[in-house]
């Protein structure tokens, strides 16, 4: 079965926080950029510059960086961000939660219909933001999804083994038609993704959760680079175990799916 967390950003009160009201009197962006970050201090400042940079001319737009309670100074650097990027917004877990935790999150609090995620590691470059965007005006209205695909992977012989092994057992038992869930670059529609059912971990199953809803996906390549600073938050053992577990939720999931067109009469 699926397991979900109730990790969640928890107010002291009712009342939204002085980051909230803060953002809620700003124009309304077009695009949200959201991303989690946990002990990535050294990749923060130069991620963010090239967000900027690769949407300069574009429609308003909004980033929100969610620190997974880093134990780091990630909080610090972003604070001071914030002073000099008027675009970026800062939301911080009180618990270490996960990266799905950090996604949903920000999704919850982005404020545009479409949504951007990105990877806080610097391995997802912003320059295919526009990339995306552009296949998004371009498909038909039912597709909601539009996942990166690192057709050239810059990881370690090892990770790149772990990562086609898995792909190929997740293709065959969902029939996600999906050759990179991994990717961390991904735009979708908001209020999409906030319909999906929440679990632990659910961002690496998008693509079959976004078709089982009845929604069309597409995979676009993107470019992917080598992480400059730190170092990778999972081992390949880590996703293994977690990955076949979650594989069996998700083959109960979409058997026990339907999707019913509906129109008001």
């Amino acid at each position: 079965m699926l397991r979900t967390t109730s990790h969640e950003i928890v107010q002291s009160d009712s009342r939204p926080s002085e980051s909230f009201q803060s953002a809620a009197r700003r124009p309304v962006p077009r695009l949200s950029v959201v991303v989690p970050v946990f002990n990535e201090r050294d990749n923060i400042a130069g991620l963010v510059r090239e967000v900027v940079a690769s949407l300069q001319g574009a429609p308003d737009f909004e980033i929100i960086y969610v620190d997974d309670h880093s134990t780091d100074d990630s909080v610090e650097v972003l604070q001071s961000l914030k002073q000099q990027v008027r675009q970026l917004r800062v939301l911080r877990h009180g618990v270490q939660s996960g990266q799905s935790t950090a996604i949903r999150n920000g999704v919850k609090a982005a404020r545009a219909k479409w949504v951007v995620t990105l990877d806080g590691d610097g391995q997802n470059d912003p320059a295919d933001i526009p990339k995306l965007l552009a296949a998004r005006d371009a498909a038909s209205r039912d597709t909601r999804l539009f996942a990166g695909w690192r057709v050239t992977r810059r990881d370690s012989a090892s990770k790149r083994w772990a990562s086609r092994w898995a792909n190929a057992i997740r293709s065959r038992l969902l029939r996600d038609a999906t050759p990179d869930t991994g990717c961390g670059i991904k735009l979708f529609e908001r209020e999409a993704f906030l319909d999906l059912p929440y679990f632990d971990h659910m961002h690496r199953y998008l693509p079959a959760l976004m078709q089982r809803a009845g929604w069309k996906t597409v995979s676009i390549p993107v470019n992917h680079r080598n992480r400059s600073s730190g170092v990778s938050k999972y081992n390949n053992l880590q996703r293994a175990l977690v990955g076949l577990r979650d594989l069996r939720g998700m083959a109960w999931l979409i058997s026990r799916s339907k999707t019913t067109p509906v129109s008001e009469c």
